[in-house]
C-alpha cells in the first residue's frame, strides 16, 4: 500500500516559522499537540463545542480541532505558549491570575486565547457582551464569574454584573 500523500505547509507559530509536509486529514490541534509538542491547547470535545482547543489564527480565535492544518497554510498561529513575553505574562494571562479565573486549569488556555481574540475583535463593550461572546468556551468547574471579571479587567470594561443571582435547586448558577 502506498504512503499517504503529504502536502507542503508553511506556518508561523508563536513567532517561529515552520515548514513541513503533512497528510491532509491532520487537524491544526493535532499538528500543534502531536507533531510540534505545543500541548497547551487542549482536546476537549473534538467537535468544536467546548473551546478548549481555541487558538488565534491571524489574530482571530478559532477552534483548532475543527480546521485542517493544511487550510491554514501561510497563516500566523498563536497558542497559549506564544502569549507571554519571557517571564512577563500577557495582560489577559495576568488578569486571569489576578481574578482567580481558573480552577482545574484544563479550559484556561482556550479561555485565555479566546479572551485575547475577543478583545482584539473589539465587539464587547459590556460585561454582558463579554459573557455572551465568551460563551463558546466551556468551564466545567464553573469559574464563569471570575473569567468574566478577568476578561473585563483586561479589556478595560466595567464589570457591572455584581448582582446576586437566585439559585434554583438542581441547576448550576452561571
Amino acid at each position: 500500500m502506498p504512503a499517504p500523500e503529504r502536502y507542503p505547509l508553511s506556518l508561523r507559530i508563536n513567532g517561529r516559522d515552520h515548514q513541513m509536509e503533512l497528510e491532509a486529514w491532520v487537524t491544526l490541534l493535532g499538528l500543534l499537540r502531536e507533531r510540534l509538542n505545543l500541548t497547551g491547547s487542549k482536546k476537549g470535545c473534538d467537535h468544536g463545542q467546548c473551546g478548549a482547543c481555541t487558538v488565534l489564527v491571524d489574530g482571530r480565535r478559532i477552534n483548532s480541532c475543527m480546521t485542517l492544518a493544511v487550510m491554514q497554510n501561510g497563516r500566523e498561529i498563536t497558542t497559549i505558549e506564544g502569549l507571554a513575553e519571557g517571564d512577563k505574562l500577557h495582560p489577559v494571562q495576568q488578569a486571569f491570575v489576578d481574578n482567580d479565573a481558573f480552577q482545574c486549569g484544563y479550559c484556561t488556555p482556550g479561555q485565555i486565547c479566546s479572551a485575547v481574540g475577543l478583545i482584539k475583535e473589539g465587539n464587547a463593550k459590556t460585561a454582558a457582551e463579554v459573557r455572551e461572546l465568551m460563551s463558546g468556551n466551556v468551564c466545567r468547574c464553573g469559574a464563569y464569574p471570575q473569567i468574566r471579571k478577568a476578561v473585563c479587567a483586561a479589556a478595560g470594561i466595567e464589570d457591572d454584573d455584581n448582582a446576586v443571582h437566585a439559585v434554583v435547586s438542581g441547576t448550576v448558577p452561571a
